[in-house]
């Protein structure tokens, strides 16, 4: 059966994804950072392409989200859009940019949007933030919303382990869920929660369920690029899985640029002028 089973205007918007998920389609998603990157993942035909704050710990090299500031994500944003075309650009508001006070949430998605030109934003949690989501919405820009592990919240949880085990998180999980889809959020993540609660939330509204360690039983996935693409040697989650090994690709091409020039087999003739 043909995976293209709607079709799909040339850009994706969150109607298409509400389409994609009432017909069944598995929406596929993927970070990206910058330009190059983007142009890539846009080309191979990518649903949604989110500009996720681990651009902290991928292009930075701190060890939580927590350092990622709004200019900067409004310039890893910006990049990533001038390289799209297709894919709909979610971006991750930074932490601190919009817990506690909603107008100051309101006032950082605008500069969000207007500055990179992203179509929409992604916050983390659930009925704690519900005054700065509504905040947001009120102004027309699109909110996909992030339950289960939040990583923005890794100092509260005392780690990056799975979430809602319990029966009461769970529970909690379920009617954020719900909270979310009623105030108009397009669409959510659900990140490290067990299979079986990620389905039955997927089961239970009818906004697309985005997950990443939540099994199979959602409306779609979403990877860190660098990490799928095998260039993180250093994070193997359970549920990440290597598409290639681009890590061991490179170092190879630079151990072999490094031997040509000091043999002085680079440049050759036909490579000067």
């Amino acid at each position: 059966m043909s995976t293209n089973t709607i079709d799909k205007p040339r850009k994706v918007t969150t109607a298409t994804l509400r389409k994609m998920k009432a017909a069944g389609e598995k929406i596929a998603m993927l970070t990206a950072y910058d330009y190059s990157m983007a142009r890539l993942v846009d080309g191979s035909g990518m649903d949604v392409i989110l500009v996720g704050d681990s651009a902290t710990n991928v292009m930075a090299g701190n060890m939580t989200t927590l350092p990622m500031t709004l200019d900067e994500m409004i310039y890893h944003a910006r990049c990533v859009v001038r390289g799209t075309e297709r894919a709909l650009v979610v971006a991750d508001m930074p932490f601190g940019t919009y817990q506690g006070d909603a107008n100051a949430a309101l006032h950082n998605a605008v500069r969000l949007m207007k500055e990179s030109g992203c179509e929409a934003v992604k916050l983390e949690g659930g009925s704690e933030i519900r005054e700065s989501i509504e905040k947001i919405l009120s102004a027309g820009i699109p909110v996909m919303g992030h339950l289960g592990l939040t990583p923005q919240s890794v100092n509260k949880f005392g780690g990056y382990g799975i979430r809602a085990k319990e029966e009461a998180e769970a529970r909690k999980l379920l009617d954020d869920a719900k909270m979310l889809e009623e105030i108009g959020c397009f669409a959510m993540v659900l990140e490290k929660v067990p299979s079986e609660l990620a389905r039955k939330v997927a089961e239970s509204v009818s906004i697309p369920i985005i997950g990443i360690g939540a099994g199979s039983g959602v409306d779609g996935q979403v990877l860190v690029v660098n990490d799928m693409l095998g260039m993180n040697k250093g994070f193997t989650p359970k549920f990440l899985r290597h598409y290639a090994d681009l890590g061991e690709a490179i170092n190879q091409a630079l151990t072999h640029y490094i031997s040509d020039v000091k043999a002085v087999t680079f440049p050759s003739p036909e490579e000067a002028y």
